[in-house]
């Protein structure tokens, strides 16, 4: 069927299983093609195809409340929603959300953009119906390596004590972005083996529930099946927590999904459904990912799996930049270890990890776990490297504070995707960090302009004995090999036209030579200043600018609130300066998704809205 005929998720009801079969391949053929042409999370998404129809088959949207761990699977969900007639803006400024989003649609029920969020949010939907005593089902889909991180596990532990109506869809693909690690992933691995057992008490109670007589028996066959259970099968986690328990179940096969579904939603109580798929089933690449390529991809050639978008030749990416200077340092220095929560891929550390797997950790998805671990490594004398997300470092930030930066330990940290993010949106914009850890005692806070200045940042940092952490922007840069040279903490440098100037433009990062650049071009007469450290600041330079009485624009493309800005004017105010000052910055709103080109310009904080304030500034 054309899939943006779809309107609404009633339709499913009436479809036998070789319809429903056939809606599946449908749906997959139209994701492989629509994201090959707009990019987005295509593995995960072609993974649920038939549990996503199977959901909505048996439970009824929105009165029944299906949301997705995270989000970003709910393409499929989408879909049977009404929504597949959008799908050419996936992702797009002013589009459809790669997440869910309750202003697109009354079956979005929740929305994050981050792991582990689902089971909690499922227990208070449960509560506050139980409260207001209605009636409907709370359907969270959780993935395995979701419920590593310990909100889950805070979650479960609550539900289990609670004992809320609530079927908690355990999707179990053995992946999060990639191969999941841990004591659980091997836990896990034991419960797909009980398969048998399993369906046969599935169907047992499917069949013993249908009459008076048969409940009778059911009821009395409740000891014997404990006990046999309790003698064959180890339930592991679920059963730790008092969650009762159906599956294995064949996630792609709909005449043992629609059944199971069915027994949960009958259940009077919390219930796992631990259903067994296979992230970019129907898709060769995306099948035979195990680093998390094809998790999240850019647009690509749907016959060749090949990127339409490579990138240029002589450029790295920022986080190739780090990740291959972190490699060198650890060439020299045997007590350097790296670590990541889940970001090997995204990080670009596949390398690190190939060259020095007992220096190497992957942390799951824990990240308050990684920087007490990390700070724990430092304190015994080693050298780590923590490489998080922007968007995640949010996480920990409980860690980093009491655990690294009040002991004051050398942790380096390397907070990747820094900035703006573009089509992930508001929840991963990477631009809370600066005003998350500049309040901080002891920390060092940092962003190179270029590819040099980022070794020599990473270089100093290993060189410095306090929590120092580096930001960089997703995207790529010129790279050209060179070597390391030590960073004066806290020094900012001058660039533009520092001759003759009558105004002065302080700001960081890769804008600084892309600013200083068309200021030659255009010969205007402006200094810039490259503030490379948030903290601490170049007390002198602020105290030699002050004196000149010149006009100052201090641009940032991250939060106004807590960041450069805020730093500086703190100073100037502290001892008693004058210093005549615009501020361009993201003020205090969240940032959708789109191209970054189009946030900057939405937000005010382009390149194009600073040289017309330059202008004007010039000409009064």
């Amino acid at each position: 069927m054309n899939v943006k005929d779809i309107k609404d998720p009633t339709f499913l009801k009436d479809l036998n299983y070789k319809q429903l079969n056939d809606l599946s391949l449908d749906i997959r053929n139209f994701l492989i093609d629509a994201i090959s042409k707009t990019g987005g999370h295509l593995a995960s998404n072609l993974g649920v195809v038939e549990l996503t129809i199977a959901l909505h088959r048996v439970f009824d949207s929105p009165k029944d409340k299906i949301f997705f761990d995270v989000g970003h699977q709910s393409y499929v969900h989408k879909i049977l929603t009404g929504r597949a007639n959008q799908f050419d803006k996936l992702r797009q400024y002013h589009g459809l959300s790669g997440f869910q989003k309750r202003e697109e649609s009354i079956h979005d029920v929740w929305e994050a953009g981050h792991s582990s969020t689902a089971l909690s949010a499922a227990l208070g939907m449960c509560i506050a119906r139980d409260l207001d005593n209605k009636d409907f089902c709370v359907v969270p889909v959780v993935g395995d390596g979701a419920l590593s991180s310990g909100m889950s596990l805070e979650a479960l532990n609550e539900i289990g004590e609670e004992k809320r109506r609530c079927v908690i869809i355990f999707n179990d693909n053995n992946m999060s972005i990639s191969k999941n690690v841990g004591a659980l992933s091997h836990s896990f691995t034991r419960l797909r083996s009980d398969r048998n057992y399993n369906l046969i008490k599935t169907n047992m109670k499917r069949s013993l529930s249908k009459n008076n007589m048969g409940k009778a028996i059911l009821s009395s066959l409740t000891n014997i099946k404990d006990h046999f259970k309790e003698s064959v099968i180890d339930f592991g986690i679920f059963k730790e927590f008092g969650l009762e328990y159906l599956g294995p179940i064949n996630g792609h096969n709909f005449k043992e999904l629609i059944p199971a579904l069915e027994t949960a939603k009958c259940h009077d109580g919390p219930i796992v459904v631990h259903v067994i798929t296979k992230k970019g089933k129907g898709y060769l690449p995306c099948e035979d990912d195990i680093n998390g390529v094809w998790h999240g991809i850019g647009p690509f050639n749907p016959v060749t799996g090949r990127l339409l978008n490579e990138t240029p030749k002589n450029c790295k990416s920022w986080s190739s930049i780090i990740a291959d200077d972190l490699l060198k340092l650890a060439d020299e220095n045997e007590n350097i270890l790296c670590l990541t929560p889940a970001m090997i891929a995204g990080s670009k550390l596949e390398k690190f990890f190939a060259k020095y797997p007992f220096r190497s950790f992957d942390c799951g998805i824990a990240e308050e776990h990684a920087a007490t671990f990390a700070a724990s490594l430092s304190l015994s004398g080693k050298r780590p490297f923590l490489a998080i997300y922007s968007s995640f470092l949010q996480r920990c930030y409980d860690q980093i504070n009491h655990d690294i930066c009040r002991m004051d330990l050398p942790v380096v940290i390397g907070i990747d995707r820094a900035g703006l993010v573009g089509n992930d949106g508001d929840t991963h914009h990477g631009v809370f960090d600066i005003g998350i850890l500049r309040p901080l005692p002891n920390i060092i806070l940092s962003q190179p302009k270029d590819a040099k200045e980022a070794g020599d940042l990473l270089y100093t940092a290993f060189n410095t004995n306090h929590p120092f952490a580096i930001r960089y922007p997703k995207g790529t840069i010129n790279y050209t090999e060179t070597t390391f040279e030590n960073i004066e903490i806290g020094s900012w440098t001058k660039h533009g036209n520092i001759n003759d100037y009558k105004l002065i433009v302080m700001t960081y990062g890769e804008d600084v030579d892309k600013i200083a650049s068309k200021i030659e071009i255009n010969n205007l007469p402006v200094m810039v200043i490259n503030c490379r450290f948030f903290k601490p600041l170049d007390n002198n330079m602020i105290e030699s600018i002050a004196k000149e009485k010149k006009k100052v624009i201090i641009y940032e493309t991250d939060m106004l609130i807590g960041g450069l800005s805020s730093a500086i004017l703190e100073y100037i105010n502290d001892h008693k300066l004058n210093m005549d000052i615009e501020r361009i910055g993201i003020k205090d709103n969240y940032v959708t998704f789109g191209a970054n080109n189009l946030l900057r310009k939405e937000q005010s904080i382009d390149i194009n809205y600073l040289f017309d304030k330059i202008n004007d500034l010039l000409m009064r």
